[in-house]
């Protein structure tokens, strides 16, 4: 298990990761608003889908709290935008195929499943305040009512 880089309380490194648009993305392109990264395993699975669907579904309230949503995994960019179309979703997909990102947030991690080890992205959720200070986590997430909980807490 990878230990966090990063804890609640440091700054967020400024990475750069392709987006679902086609451009690159930094943390610091959202300087000054509140940042939602989600992490999932892949797109177009079930609980994936529904997360990401949830997002979808909360978009304008999280916007109106004055947060910018993102979603990450490690999948390539041809699958993030067809999974973006699929399910229109409003917000942009990072691609972290090399785990630059998920390995600093320590969500790249051993899982296990029918008894098979292998790496893969811990579904968890961080909320970066205006500054891009670390402010909460949401590791090992379950998708229901998961959403409001980060809605919650952006706008207390």
């Amino acid at each position: 298990m990878n230990p966090p880089q990063i804890s609640i309380g440091d700054q967020v490194p400024d990475i750069s990761l392709p987006a679902s648009n086609g451009k690159p993305v930094s943390l610091s392109d959202y300087q000054g608003r509140k940042v939602v990264l989600f992490f999932y395993p892949k797109n177009m699975t079930p609980t994936c889908t529904e997360e990401a669907c949830s997002f979808r579904d909360y978009y304008g309230e999280l916007q109106e709290a004055g947060a910018v949503v993102l979603g990450i995994s490690p999948d390539p960019l041809k699958s993030h935008t067809k999974f973006t179309d699929k399910y229109s979703l409003p917000y942009l997909l990072l691609s972290d195929e090399e785990h630059r990102l998920s390995e600093i947030f320590g969500v790249w991690q051993m899982k296990k499943m029918f008894g098979r080890e292998y790496m893969g992205i811990v579904r968890s959720t961080f909320l970066i305040d205006e500054e891009g200070t670390l402010v909460r986590e949401w590791r090992k997430v379950k998708v229901k009512g998961h959403v409001e909980a980060v809605l919650e807490a952006i706008k207390s």
